[in-house]
């Protein structure tokens, strides 16, 4: 029976619901939602509802439709400016994602394009973006800084998802990857780059008071397992959660590296090894896949999904939308390329969509899943049953999408 205070604001009834509690569907069919203050207050069958007096000031019938929890996008460079179609022609030619960052071409071609907008430019090219994420049923997303390599601009480009948090229904969390890639002004001196990072950047970015966390991109083409260790040191010192993108190129070491340090998760991870699954369980880090990346630069060796299966490490779902490796802006084509890529089950890439990604940002205690107590963030979708956004390619079903108990997008 309801329990919280009444009458709740919005009662949502008549729906088929998938809480995606425990990264489980546990479906309630004809189930009702009740909200109140962005929270849910009460979840379960309709018929368990008391109905002989007012319990809510506005009731939404959503019969013959599901309500699942909102899609978390843990990993994503959404700010950016400029394009990077000619890098696609370039692979399709034969180009190595490599070769292409050697040639002046990838992020640091990026990074030009940054530097050059202005904030008013990025955050406008940045609202198309977020609209479009809510509109096919987003309702938090990461979003990383990574495209400015020097204090002013990643301040900027943290400066921008801030606005866009003010300004957009999505709960937006802003990752400092300052150690995304070297900036031209530092070619052959890396370590004098990190240490920039170290001795000014953080101290800048934790002034600011915006970053949720700090990303470093640990691979060949990057930065190195000890120059990792030395900026995660420096981070953790400053009271800033880690994450890492580990293992995409090759096996670092990273993801081991990361779990000393109790990150909140690794990315990628293509060539994860069975002791860095290991060191990820033991330390409850969480597995982010990114198939956009993996499908766009055509590589041929998937995540150790078995293992990571096997010895429970939490898997996540996010698009990695950016604009030289991974030009993807759906969740539910991310949910079909790991099912048909890396062989997750539909309540797999489900979960991984929603629970796990609330995971991978630190919000498993409030985000991604239908359970009283947390966020009411959900999504009414026009489907037949959960597994459709895994299985149809193409169309969008979303019917509503709500964030925090209000209707922040309606078709």
């Amino acid at each position: 029976m309801p329990h919280a205070q009444l009458p709740w604001d919005t009662l949502f009834v008549h729906a088929d619901i998938a809480t995606m509690a425990h990264g489980r569907y546990n479906i309630i069919k004809d189930g009702a939602i009740g909200v109140s203050n962005g929270k849910i207050q009460w979840i379960g069958p309709y018929e368990k509802l008391q109905t002989d007096r007012t319990i809510a000031h506005e009731v939404i019938n959503c019969k013959d439709q599901w309500i699942l929890p909102g899609f978390v996008d843990c990993h994503t460079h959404l700010i950016w400016a400029g394009s990077r179609s000619n890098e696609f022609e370039m692979r399709l030619s034969g180009a190595r994602y490599e070769q292409i960052a050697k040639q002046g071409g990838g992020i640091a071609a990026t990074v030009k394009a940054v530097r050059d907008a202005s904030a008013d430019r990025l955050f406008t090219i940045a609202s198309q973006r977020i609209s479009h994420f809510l509109s096919r049923g987003t309702t938090c997303v990461e979003i990383k800084s990574g495209y400015g390599l020097d204090l002013e601009n990643e301040l900027k480009m943290l400066a921008v998802a801030d606005r866009l948090n003010q300004q957009f229904p999505l709960h937006i969390c802003p990752t400092f990857l300052g150690a995304h890639a070297l900036p031209p002004e530092y070619k052959g001196r890396t370590d004098d780059y990190v240490d920039l990072i170290i001795n000014t950047m953080l101290p800048g970015i934790k002034h600011q008071g915006i970053a949720s966390a700090v990303d470093v991109f640990c691979e060949s083409i990057a930065f190195s397992l000890a120059q990792t260790k030395r900026l995660f040191t420096a981070a953790t010192d400053m009271g800033l959660p880690v994450k890492l993108h580990a293992e995409q190129l090759s096996d670092s070491g990273g993801a081991a590296l990361a779990a000393q340090f109790n990150a909140l998760s690794c990315d990628h991870l293509e060539y994860l090894s069975l002791d860095g699954v290991k060191a990820m369980a033991h330390a409850g880090v969480t597995a982010v896949l990114l198939p956009g990346a993996y499908y766009m630069l055509k590589q041929t060796r998937i995540p150790p999904v078995r293992d990571l299966i096997r010895l429970d490490v939490p898997m996540a779902l996010a698009t990695d939308l950016n604009p030289g490796t991974s030009p993807v802006y759906d969740m539910a084509a991310v949910m079909n390329m790991g099912c048909v890529l890396f062989g997750l089950t539909c309540e797999q890439a489900l979960a991984g969509a929603t629970i796990n990604g609330a995971k991978a940002l630190g919000l498993g205690n409030c985000k991604g899943s239908l359970e009283t107590g947390k966020d009411a963030d959900f999504v009414v979708w026009d489907i037949d049953s959960p597994a459709d956004l895994s299985y149809q390619m193409g169309i969008c079903c979303v019917n509503k999408v709500v964030i925090t108990g209000k209707i922040a997008y309606n078709t």
